[in-house]
């Protein structure tokens, strides 16, 4: 237990000191969304078309730079923002710094200045640490972190042609995951994984043809497309959460398909009809090079198809219902219904059965085998359950997912997760947020038998998959629009998909700063 507390204290203040040091690391993030409705007047532009591109990152908050900012909160009524901020580099005074948009400010009015010209750039930095002062197999804490610079360039403006939008996104990726060592088929650590490097994770351009079409085609993740969290509040609704079995996407169909996730770029495209001519209905197909490799350390820059195996085809549908933001109008309601096919040869679920310890002598008995092809589907649905009518800046909203996979192959073919997020928590914290959610997983029943026949035939050391459920409480503490501060506690249940670890309780420490 000592070891633990000391370990936690390093990681707790490891992450408040890069969160006081960055004041001068100038890169910034900016959601593709934001970007895209600088382009054609004509391109459906509702804050929250049912399916509007949203990266994992905005659940840090919205730039005013880039959307139509929210009636003033309550707290800071009759307050005055300063406008110092616009003719010199640094604020005048801490109060100023505190009440900016980003942490870096408007850098004298030059950030103005090239957003009116169509060049947006933004970035961000999210820190997740996470240690298990009980449960699992080994008390341990973990930090991991991420940097990301991203430019949006809107061709209209800069050239006068109707030429659509230009994506540049790179992250860098440090640390380690605490999901090895409890162990955890889900990662409790949203920002860990895809090799702790520097990669690129999007080049691509972007078209909003006419109210009815858009395009993207480039190096782009699927994550970003298909499957993904609605906005809230100009914030990812997913990414209110730590773990990675909630953000940004239902887990379960990145393990069970060659679905693209988050920072991993592949080569792909997307195709979107807007049937009414506006965001309440979606009709969307996609494409995108399947490719195990481009998780690895090295390939952080790959833009080939050397070593795919297979395309990933996805397809959505989606209705979308609510006013014009959400201070105001009807309550957004979000549904969402997509399947996919995958055409690579993978081996059935049989072969995935070293992810849950099971001993070498007895896998050689597994019948595995290569199948050509896998396939599943999604549903998804959102609402804001509720507006407070003496505030209009506090709200609760709800989703709920329900993932499928091919069971001859997925290793999680039935997968739930569901969450409410309440924002305004006290008097005076209109923009703070309490989340609660849950990821149900339950193993491939295949796995489940076989090891139980296996368990009978006298196999020792031998145990049975069947599920691994979590739950996720968290405060979102936001002192200044750029900085969240977000403590919570995970409890695992069953980690590692077996009942050899007992549950176990994680306390995370969660940082996100828009630059």
């Amino acid at each position: 237990m000592q070891r633990f507390r000391s370990g936690l204290t390093k990681a707790l203040g490891t992450a408040c000191l890069l969160s006081t040091a960055l004041s001068t690391f100038q890169i910034a993030h900016a959601e593709t969304a934001s970007a895209s409705s600088q382009g054609s007047a004509e391109q459906p532009r509702a804050h929250n078309s049912a399916g509007h591109p949203v990266l994992r990152t905005k659940s840090i908050q919205p730039s005013p730079l880039l959307v139509k900012p929210a009636p003033t909160p309550s707290h800071l009524a009759g307050v005055q923002p300063s406008d110092t901020t616009e003719n010199r580099f640094f604020p005048a005074s801490f109060h100023d710094w505190l009440t900016q948009s980003t942490m870096t400010g408007d850098w004298g009015g030059y950030r103005t200045w090239l957003t009116e010209k169509g060049i947006n750039i933004g970035g961000h930095f999210l820190q997740d640490s996470a240690g298990n002062p009980m449960g699992g197999k080994a008390k341990t804490v973990r930090y991991a972190d991420e940097f990301g610079l991203n430019i949006d360039l809107d061709l209209k403006r800069l050239t006068g042609w109707n030429l659509g939008l230009f994506h540049f996104l790179s992250t860098a990726r440090q640390g380690l995951g605490i999901g090895a060592k409890l162990p955890a088929l889900d990662s409790p650590q949203q920002i860990f994984g895809s090799g702790e490097t520097v990669r690129l994770t999007r080049l691509s351009w972007e078209m909003p043809w006419n109210r009815y079409v858009s395009t993207e085609v480039g190096e782009i993740n699927t994550e970003n497309d298909f499957e993904q969290s609605s906005m809230y509040w100009g914030m990812s609704q997913y990414c209110q959460f730590e773990s990675n079995a909630i953000c940004g996407m239902p887990q379960s169909v990145a393990m069970n398909s060659g679905y693209g996730y988050y920072p991993t770029a592949h080569p792909g495209a997307w195709v979107k009809f807007y049937p009414a001519g506006n965001n309440h209905y979606l009709i969307q197909f996609g494409a995108y090079s399947v490719d195990p490799t481009i998780a690895n350390t090295h390939n952080g820059w790959k833009m080939n198809l050397h070593g795919a195996t297979g395309t990933y085809v996805p397809f959505q549908l989606g209705w979308h219902q609510g006013g014009k933001d959400d201070y105001s109008g009807p309550l957004q309601t979000n549904i969402k219904i997509g399947g996919y096919w995958d055409s690579s040869q993978v081996k059935n679920a049989y072969g995935q059965l070293g992810t849950f310890g099971v001993p070498t002598e007895y896998l050689i008995s597994a019948p595995v085998q290569q199948v050509r092809g896998r396939f599943g589907g999604w549903f998804q649905f959102d609402r804001m359950l509720e507006r407070d009518k003496a505030d209009p800046n506090r709200g609760t909203s709800f989703f709920g997912s329900f993932t499928w996979g091919d069971p001859r192959t997925a290793i999680a073919p039935y997968f739930i997760t569901w969450g409410i997020t309440r924002k305004g928590t006290f008097k005076d914290r209109p923009n703070d947020t309490i989340s609660l959610g849950m990821k149900m997983l339950w193993v491939n029943p295949k796995l489940t038998i076989w090891a139980r026949q296996m368990q009978a035939a006298g196999a020792t050391g031998l145990y049975k998959p069947s599920e691994e459920h979590a739950i996720e409480l968290n405060y979102g503490w936001r002192p200044t629009p750029w900085l969240v501060i977000r403590p919570g506690a995970q409890y695992i249940m069953h980690p590692g998909g077996t009942n050899r670890y007992k549950n176990a309780l994680l306390m995370d420490f969660e940082t996100g700063i828009t630059f």
